[in-house]
């Protein structure tokens, strides 16, 4: 276990890395410092074989209440990057960094989730959260607008109408709401939201081939925006070329066919395509 001032990092039995947001006493609000140290953790993880899925959650009550907002209206100022032609909101390079992620990404929403603390759940692959708390994208009751992609990725996961909604009103979304709008896959006892993320952790981790799902989630992800379904076709074409002939695909099935657990042995980042990723990265 790894211990910072305002996160933690857990890698548990079984290839599951746990970050925890810890700073409970300020609902784990969010500096430009620890949105950094974070980055840090999620390089750690994609860099490390041994981390097969990767979950969020928070410490105490909330998962996190948004920007620490201590330093005034400062706190969302955005960040000069020497590469960049503008300043880079600093929710964003967070949120970028959990969407370009190798391994897959819980969040295991504990409590309330508000503005960058709500933001940097979209890009995770799997949302569950805690009966009786809320979420808000809450950017217009503070002056601003909203931070981290959310204009990209939230009308994508709940539609434009509500995502509208949502953000103008800045309102606080009880998470039965967020459930029907498809925001969370499922809502639990809080003190059932980390165990119950866990375990989904563990049937991806313990059941799959980690290059096949670092591979799959990301053709997800892209599909999102792909013109026209013959360019999905043309990546899946690529890509199941390189899987079908891998040592993973051999096992997958003579497993089947022995009708035994399978032994998948490639790991991620170590055994993905040399290739990979087949688009380019978009400038700033």
């Amino acid at each position: 276990m790894s211990n910072g001032e305002s996160l933690k990092f857990d890698l548990l039995e079984g290839g599951v890395a746990v970050i925890t947001l810890n700073r409970p006493e300020q609902l784990n609000a969010m500096t430009r410092e620890m949105s950094l140290e974070l980055i840090k953790l999620l390089d750690r993880a994609d860099d490390d074989p041994k981390v097969r899925v990767v979950v969020l959650t928070g410490e105490g009550r909330a998962f996190c209440a948004g920007a620490d907002l201590s330093e005034g209206a400062s706190a969302f100022t955005p960040t000069h990057a020497e590469d960049a032609t503008l300043d880079r909101d600093w929710g964003g390079v967070l949120v970028l960094r959990i969407f370009e992620m190798l391994k897959p990404t819980i969040a295991a929403i504990n409590g309330v989730a508000a503005g960058v603390g709500a933001t940097l759940t979209l890009p995770c692959d799997i949302r569950i959260a805690a009966t009786g708390s809320k979420i808000g994208f809450v950017f217009t009751r503070r002056g601003i607008v909203p931070d981290g992609c959310a204009t990209w990725f939230l009308p994508r996961v709940v539609g434009i109408s509500r995502a509208l909604q949502w953000c103008l009103s800045g309102a606080l979304i009880p998470t039965e709401q967020a459930l029907a709008a498809g925001l969370f896959l499922s809502l639990h006892d809080p003190a059932d939201v980390l165990p119950m993320a866990l375990e989904m952790a563990r049937e991806i981790a313990l059941n799959t081939s980690s290059v096949s799902v670092s591979l799959t989630r990301q053709l997800l992800w892209h599909g999102l925006v792909e013109s026209d379904p013959i360019d999905a076709h043309r990546l899946e074409s690529i890509i199941m070329t390189y899987a079908s002939s891998s040592a993973d695909a051999r096992e997958g099935v003579e497993s089947f066919l022995g009708k035994r657990p399978a032994e998948f042995k490639t790991r991620v980042p170590n055994d993905l395509p040399d290739s990979w990723p087949l688009w380019e990265k978009s400038k700033f």
